[in-house]
Parts: C-alpha cells; sequence; structure tokens
C-alpha cells in the first residue's frame, strides 16, 4: 500500500505520524476506525490514522482526483484533524487493489433498483454481497411486469458431485444460482438440483472486501425460503408483498452472522394493505427477515398517508418513511428547480436515484469547522474524489451507463446541531461548489454533475469526530450507543475485558442471536450542543426544511425524534408544509419505541459515571473484522 508518495512525501508526513488524532466520544471514534477502517498493513501491523489518510488521498489520485501538491497536503490536515472526511467504503478501499478489479462497485455504498424483472434480484443480491446497501421499489406497477409463476417446480439441495448446478465459492457463483432458481420458477419451469461442496465453511476468511465467510447453511435456507414465498403464486403473478419478502430474504442471506454488511429500504404505495401490515409486530406471525429493511411508501401529497400508516406512529409498530416524489424531480435545493429522473431512494434516503443508479458520498464536519473558507475548501477538495469516482467502470453496464450520464453525487455535511451559527455559510458554500463543478467538468470532459449535495445520518463517520449525526439532534448528554458485533470477532473479548457491557441480540420475536453481540459504550455530550429533549419535532422538521432550502439538492436523511403527544402537531405541520418542502422524512418515538437494544438509551449523569468508573483502557486494539451497528432502527444504514 502506497503511504510516502511525491503528493505526500515522507518530510510532510513525519508530524502527522507522532500526532495522535482527536477521537470523538470517549475513545469509540478509536475504536470504529480501528475496527472499520484500518487495513492490514503488509507487515501484520495495523494502519494507524495518518496513514489512512495518505493511502486514500493516493489513491484517490491514482484514480483521478488530480489534485496538486498543495490541494492534496491541504486535504490530508483537513481529513487529519477530522473536518472533514471521504465516505467509509472509500476509507476502507481506496488505494487497494480491489478498486483495480471492481471500479466504482468498490468506492460506492448504495444502489437503487425497481424491481421489474428477475435480474433485478439478483443486482441486489450482488451489490448486498459487495457490501452496499440497496433501495428498491416494489410499486405495483414495478412488480407487475414480473411473469406469473410456473407449476410444480421444484429446487432441490444435493451435496453431491452430480448435482446439476455445483455452485463456485464465489459471489458470482451464488448469484448464478439465485438466477437459475429465478428462471426455473418464472420462465422454464423445470426442476433443478445444486450442491454446495465447493462453498467454504463458516469463519473463513473473506478475500477483498473483508469479513468471514458465513458457510453454506445460510444460502440453502435462502433458497429454501425464497422457493417457498414463490410456490405460494404457483399459477399467479407474485404481489407486491412477495417481492419483499424475496428481497430481505436475499438480505438476511447476506448479513448472516454479521459478517458481512446489508442494508435495504423498500418503497412501496401508500395503499398497499398488506406492504403497510409487514412490519406490524404486535400482530405476530412476521417473519424475522422483514427486519432487514426500513420501509418507506411513495405520498406524493400528505392526502396520500392514510390512518393506517398513522396507527404505527402510536407505539403499535415500526413506523413507515414517506418519499415526496414528484418534489424530489422536480427541485434540487428547494429554491432551485431542477429536473431529475429518480425513482427511488437509497436506504437512508439522502440521495435520489434512478433505477441501477448509486450513491456518492462524502462528509464535512461542520461544528470542527472553523471558518467559511474553510469549508468550501473541503467541498470542492472532496468533490474531485467524487467526480473522478463517478467516471470509473462499474460491474452492471446499466449502472455505469446511469452513473456516467448524471455524474450524482453527495458532499454531506454532520454535525449540524452543534453548528447552529454556521447554516448561513451554506447557501454560498453551495452557489461556490456549483461554479466549481462547472469548471471542472468542462475542464475533465464530463457533464456536469444533475446533483451536488446532501445530508446523510452519518451514524458511523460522525463517531471517529464526535459530531452529532447528520441533521440530527444529540440523543441526550448523557446515553449509551449500542453496537453489534460478529460474535466471533476478537474486539468481543476486548471490549469484556474493558468492563463494556456487552449482550447477546435478540431478534423481533425475542429469541436471542447468538452470532452477533451488543455492547454498550457510555457517551457524553458536551453542553453546548442541542439535544433531542430541546428540539421539538415541529422545530426539527423546520431545520430540515431550512437544510433543503440552503445546502442539500439530493435530500436530508432524517429520522425525527417524537413523543406521542407531538402528533397532532405532526400531522398538522405535514399538512401544511409536506408536498412544498420535504422530499423524504421518516419518524421514530424518542422512547417507548418498542425497540430493544436501540442504537441509543439515555442514562441519568450519575449512572454514565458509574459505567465509566469501570472502564479500563484499551490499549491495543486490532482490525481485520467488520464493525456493525443496529442503526436502521434509527433510520440510519449500517454501511462502510
Amino acid at each position: 500500500m502506497e503511504y510516502i508518495s511525491d503528493l505526500l512525501p515522507e518530510e510532510f508526513l513525519r508530524p502527522y505520524s507522532t500526532t495522535k488524532p482527536k477521537w470523538g466520544y470517549n475513545g469509540l471514534g478509536e475504536i470504529v476506525y480501528k475496527r472499520t477502517y484500518s487495513r492490514i498493513k503488509e507487515d501484520g501491523i495495523n494502519e494507524e490514522w495518518w496513514e489512512t489518510v495518505a493511502r486514500c488521498i493516493n489513491g484517490a489520485q491514482r484514480i483521478g482526483a488530480d489534485y496538486t501538491t498543495k490541494e492534496a497536503q491541504q486535504l490530508y490536515d483537513l481529513i487529519f484533524n477530522l473536518k472533514c472526511n471521504f465516505a467509509g467504503r472509500m476509507l476502507w478501499q481506496l488505494g487497494t487493489t480491489t478498486v483495480d478489479r471492481f471500479g466504482g462497485n468498490s468506492l460506492l455504498n448504495c444502489w437503487g433498483i425497481c424491481i421489474r424483472d428477475i435480474d433485478d434480484f439478483c443486482f441486489i443480491f450482488e451489490n448486498l454481497m459487495l457490501g452496499g446497501g440497496v433501495g428498491f421499489s416494489i410499486r405495483k406497477e414495478d412488480v407487475h411486469e414480473l411473469p406469473r409463476v410456473k407449476e410444480d417446480v421444484i429446487v432441490t439441495h444435493n451435496k453431491t458431485n452430480d448435482a446439476d448446478y455445483i455452485v463456485p465459492d464465489s459471489r458470482e457463483g451464488w448469484v448464478k444460482l439465485l438466477k437459475k432458481t429465478l428462471k426455473s420458477y418464472f420462465f422454464t419451469g423445470k426442476s433443478f438440483t445444486y450442491s454446495t461442496l465447493l462453498v467454504r465453511s463458516s469463519g473463513e476468511s473473506i478475500g477483498g472486501f473483508g469479513g468471514k465467510a458465513s458457510g453454506p447453511a445460510i444460502l440453502i435456507e435462502g433458497i429454501e425460503n425464497i422457493g417457498k414465498v414463490i410456490k405460494e403464486r404457483e399459477g399467479k403473478k407474485l404481489r407486491s408483498i412477495d417481492v419483499l419478502d424475496i428481497c430481505n430474504i436475499i438480505g438476511s442471506v447476506v448479513v448472516s452472522g454479521n459478517v458481512r454488511r446489508s442494508a435495504e429500504i423498500a418503497v412501496g404505495d401508500p395503499d398497499d394493505y398488506l406492504f403497510l401490515r409487514a412490519k406490524r409486530w404486535d400482530l405476530g406471525n412476521i417473519p424475522n427477515w422483514r427486519a432487514m429493511s426500513n420501509n418507506t411508501i411513495y405520498a406524493d401529497s400528505y392526502d396520500h398517508i392514510s390512518d393506517a400508516v398513522w396507527k404505527t406512529y402510536d407505539g403499535s409498530g415500526e413506523p413507515y418513511g414517506f418519499f415526496n416524489l414528484p418534489l424530489a424531480q422536480k427541485f434540487g435545493r428547494l429554491q432551485d428547480r431542477s429536473k431529475d429522473k429518480c425513482e427511488i431512494i437509497n436506504p437512508c434516503a439522502e440521495i435520489l436515484l434512478e433505477s441501477h443508479e448509486c450513491c456518492n458520498l462524502s462528509e464535512i464536519y461542520l461544528n470542527n469547522i472553523e471558518t467559511k473558507a474553510e469549508l468550501k475548501k473541503c467541498a470542492k477538495l472532496l468533490y474531485k474524489t467524487q467526480k473522478a469516482i463517478c467516471a470509473l467502470p462499474f460491474i452492471h453496464k446499466q449502472t455505469e451507463e446511469v452513473v456516467h450520464r448524471n455524474m450524482r453525487i453527495g458532499v454531506g455535511i454532520t454535525g449540524i446541531c452543534q453548528s447552529l451559527n454556521k447554516i448561513d455559510w451554506l447557501e454560498d458554500c453551495y452557489d461556490d461548489l456549483k461554479k466549481f463543478d462547472i469548471e471542472w467538468s468542462k475542464k475533465k470532459g464530463y457533464p456536469t454533475s444533475i446533483r451536488l449535495t446532501t445530508v446523510k445520518p452519518s451514524g458511523t463517520l460522525s463517531l471517529l469526530s464526535g459530531s452529532t449525526p447528520g441533521v440530527h439532534p444529540a440523543y441526550a448528554n448523557h446515553f449509551i450507543r449500542r453496537v453489534r458485533m460478529s460474535s466471533s470477532d476478537a474486539l468481543v473479548d476486548i471490549c469484556r475485558d474493558s468492563n463494556y457491557p456487552t449482550e447477546y441480540a435478540r431478534r423481533f420475536d425475542g429469541t436471542e442471536d447468538h452470532s452477533t453481540v451488543v455492547v454498550e459504550f457510555p457517551c457524553h455530550i458536551n453542553g453546548r450542543t442541542i439535544l433531542a429533549e430541546d428540539m421539538t419535532a415541529i422545530r426539527q422538521l423546520e431545520l430540515v426544511k431550512e437544510i433543503q432550502t440552503k445546502w442539500s439538492d439530493n435530500s436530508v436523511s432524517v429520522t425525527v425524534y417524537y413523543h406521542l403527544e407531538e402528533l397532532d402537531e405532526i400531522k398538522e405541520w405535514m399538512k401544511k408544509n409536506y408536498e412544498k418542502s420535504l422530499k423524504t422524512v421518516s419518524f421514530l418515538l424518542h422512547s417507548d419505541h418498542g425497540f430493544e437494544q436501540a442504537p441509543y438509551e439515555e442514562i441519568s449523569k450519575e449512572e454514565y459515571e458509574k459505567r465509566i468508573s469501570k472502564i479500563k483502557e484499551i490499549k491495543n486494539i486490532e482490525s481485520g473484522e467488520d464493525l456493525r451497528e443496529l442503526e436502521c432502527a434509527g433510520g440510519a444504514c449500517p454501511i462502510k
């Protein structure tokens, strides 16, 4: 891996190599970095932060960012000091040979697809296995294009050498099995057998994107469950709820054992009764795999939000989010009319996407920015890497075509609720970036970007810097931050030895998942930060509206915290403002939301101090495993 280069010579890097970064949240930021983004070097030793930043900037230069030496060193200093950052996938992959193999797929987080063809299921499977998240449309008009289910098809696992299809031990092999299965059910009507003799055992290492193998059992179970869903519709077409189940089963195959990451969002019709009841955990008999996706409805106006949707907001189910497609297609920032052919959103709902398109994100820690000039500098320097990624090849030709045409990126900001005095800088910064995009695109021969800015949830990257996530207020002055890890991860024992409380994850049906351990980290936010208890739901919505007007020409990812007594006021605000002010929005009860082991839980100062007093310093944090978080319950996506 490259650290020292002409752009970043040894004499430039030397002072940083002996400087400790200002990690956030009582060292949790360092744990997240070491476990999620620090690669193992050729000498078997983990990267330090100064090396990771150098690898990434040198890697960005290699794919066409075209930094001058001055720019590269400016960006290095800004990232090292946690003023801005590449997206997590870029932090992990930039400067590695994986980029040479997979192009843009290795560096980008999330994808969007409208389910109209069996290949679209395979698209979801492949991109999830590559470490991405996927947003998918299950509108009736989309899924109706799928063919009728053939009758009497049987797909059987037979662990022998003479099966009809022997699954190779590869991503391509698993995807091909899914495609053969779907072709049998929808086109050929022919039964077949398959064998997993070649699939590596559970726990073995996975090269390239990292993690450990889940073994063949989950694949076998997934194909069997998909078959059960499809066979229920023999001779008929699939319903939206069936498509949802198939996509969720695919997600459960990928995420099994928490050895690989997966995040999904399903967007359906506002009058789809079965879809609206898909996550009514209170009714019982809901399959666990439906926990794999956040669910949202296409709501073109407030009138499309039915009583059945609002019913889940009283704590009896999981509240669905809202996607205002007409507004998204007609406007960038709310003050800028600008056409977009978007149809779907990414799992965290901050990026608007055409079918087969993907997110391209970065991060500015607004709370650590000192001047407007510094803000502008961060935006333009991050932009150059993101633009270069847009020009890379992609695995799927449909993706490559739409990405090269749209050049859609999202320069994001986080720590907003720590930086309300800086919001007025955003308009000028946006205008500056817009002008730079025109100039740079002309120089490089690129199309100008259809969208440039966003606010993502930043559930993971904000931990590095101690920032509040995205547009969200701090959950509380003192709170528990829960992080999910694979049970086999060596860090679990390290955390236990350091007296961080741990327990097995619990599924929605109350059973324990012994493959996953939840670790509790006590966190503290200083008093200058706006807390959730200080922001009414209406104030949160007004802040989103302001940021959507001044900065984000994509969308603003937000999960509005609310209390039951605010629900009528929320409805009234939405009735007056939703159609013209919000592209995407979701809600979550601040407490009593029904989610066990939620990402955040408020604690008293006394409880915080009690927990901190028991914690022993972690002196040696090794990397090599993924750190996972239960973030989708709160509106964020657990993607590197």
